[in-house]
């Protein structure tokens, strides 16, 4: 029996790109049913994340011209990780494996057969990996990387030079369905999961129009997501500075009375104002930390909807 393939692909205001990477997809997508990896029911599963332009307006068109395109549009924009969340859940009942890529066209496409062929010959999950960061800027480079290391310090498990670019068989999203947290970081949950998994390496293009839509902003939240979503090591390393700081002041203790004692005192306000400081900042420091837990479990206990869906331009899913 062939494989029914769903290529999960989130847009947000992407309508200057969607006209010319939709045809690439469809062209794999037909490559692949052609050489009979997959089923000829696959289908390019486009999830709108609340576009303001007329991203929407594209994803209707190319599906009512073309069976094989099919679209979701949430009711508003919740951002990327939930857009693929929402494309992979969706499909998750209709389709044997997903493959999620985004919309603009950077990522190898042709590196879907790879996916599909390890995914034949028994991984139940496969990653693409960059195999080099060439255009990327020297700035984008070094942060990326250092983000993936700082990630692995933190006991957190991902694939180095990976983003959402993946290969998902349905077992695996239908165990994936048991994890509920709001905050999602899906590059640290998938390999949570387990089975077995491989990596297809692909070189990254640069962008064919349009503007990335993640600034150092949106990255930087990424990153705090991911840390504070799969880690406690932050608040385990306030707890070490704690300790080391309770004891310099110990010695700091010691230090003046001894020499309060010698009556070697000298009145002086620049030592006061640096401890002050030293310890007020750290204090601020370790509260922000803490802050950022006590903000996570906030939005985990209200346990809201992480995607809605407002349209869909196919029948209502089943059941």
């Amino acid at each position: 029996m062939k494989t029914r393939l769903y290529m999960i692909i989130p847009c947000y205001n992407e309508e200057k790109v969607l006209s010319v990477t939709s045809k690439w997809f469809l062209e794999e997508l037909m490559n692949l049913i052609q050489i009979e990896k997959i089923h000829e029911d696959s289908r390019i599963l486009f999830v709108d994340d609340g576009s303001t332009d007329h991203t929407w307006k594209i994803i209707s068109e190319l599906a009512s011209l073309e069976e094989h395109f099919i679209g979701i549009r949430q009711s508003r924009n919740r951002g990327h990780q939930n857009a693929v969340l929402a494309g992979l859940m969706e499909a998750k009942d209709f389709a044997d494996i997903t493959i999620s890529i985004d919309c603009d066209g950077q990522d190898d496409i042709h590196a879907m057969e790879k996916m599909v062929d390890a995914y034949h010959a028994g991984s139940e999950i496969v990653y693409g990996v960059r195999s080099n960061r060439d255009t990327d800027t020297v700035f984008k480079r070094t942060t990326a990387e250092g983000f993936y290391k700082i990630l692995n310090w933190m006991g957190i498990e991902t694939i180095f030079n990976h983003a959402d670019y993946r290969l998902i068989s349905s077992r695996v999203l239908q165990e994936f369905t048991q994890f509920k947290e709001v905050n999602l970081f899906l590059r640290g949950m998938i390999p949570l999961i387990g089975f077995r998994s491989t990596n297809v390496y692909y070189e990254r293009k640069e962008r064919i129009a349009g503007e990335s839509h993640y600034p150092l902003k949106k990255m930087m939240g990424l990153a705090f997501d991911g840390i504070t979503s799969l880690s406690i090591k932050p608040i385990r390393m306030i707890s070490v500075l704690g300790i080391i700081v309770s004891f310099c002041s110990f010695l700091g203790v010691t230090w003046s009375f001894a020499v309060q004692m010698m009556g070697k005192s000298v009145a002086g306000w620049a030592s006061i104002v640096s401890a002050i400081c030293l310890i007020g900042g750290m204090q601020l420091i370790c509260l922000g930390v803490l802050g950022e837990y006590i903000g996570k479990i906030y939005l985990e206990v209200k346990a809201r909807p992480r995607y809605i869906i407002e349209e869909r331009t196919f029948g209502q899913k089943k059941k």
